[in-house]
Formats: C-alpha cells, structure tokens, sequence
C-alpha cells in the first residue's frame, strides 16, 4: 500500500479503546491513542448518547505480546521439483 507504514517488530506498546467493554480501536500507536481518546472523552461530554465517560476505557498492551512482530516475511520456494 503506497503511503502506509505499519509497525511489525512488535517493538511498540499498541492501545486497545473500549466503549462498554466492546473493543472499537485496536492496535493504536501511542500518538494515535492520545488523539482518539480526546476526541472520544469529548464527544460522549457534548453529545447526548447512551454512553457517559466511565464506560469508555482502555489497555495498554506492552511490546512483543502476542508472537507476532517479525517485521519482515521472505517466501521461499519449497525444495524438491514440481508437485504437478
């Protein structure tokens, strides 16, 4: 994808936003944690919803949980001749 760059070292802590225990930000960087979460914390103050500000939480999942974060993937050709 032209334009993205996406963390797979696993090196960074990633933010999970939950809004009544149902996750609806997964696997945010730190900078775009602090920006959503602003706007989460000041859209349930100014608009009138069935959520108030205590049911809007989050985790804060530290770096190299999960396994994943190999940063690159080589694809090599199986050894032996063609299968067909």
């Amino acid at each position: 994808m032209s334009g993205y760059t996406q963390n797979i070292t696993g090196d960074q802590e990633v933010y999970h936003i939950y809004i009544k225990g149902e996750c609806v930000y997964h696997s945010l960087n730190e900078a775009e944690f602090k920006q959503t979460w602003v706007q989460l914390k000041g859209l349930v103050g100014l608009m009138k919803t069935d959520y108030a500000e205590k049911d809007i939480s989050y985790e804060k999942v530290a770096a190299g949980i999960g396994g994943v974060g190999i940063g690159t993937l080589t694809w090599k050709e199986p050894e032996g001749g063609d299968s067909y």
